[in-house]
């Protein structure tokens, strides 16, 4: 299981997201952070600062 924490990104923001597929929590962070913090352009280094803060953690029993 992975997780990205937006707090990370975003000082402040509690939103966090889990999956197994690393695809799907970059779409899930990208549409958190155009609904939550109003981004228009996700620029490359955003999917970079992104996928750099995403880390393996362990399922939850």
């Amino acid at each position: 299981m992975k997780e990205f924490q937006c707090g990370t990104l975003v000082p402040g923001c509690e939103w966090h997201t889990r999956h197994e597929d690393e695809a799907e929590i970059m779409r899930r962070a990208v549409e958190h952070l155009r609904e939550t913090h109003g981004e228009t352009v996700i620029r490359e280094t955003m999917i970079e600062a992104i996928r750099s803060r995403i880390e393996r953690v362990r399922d939850a029993a």
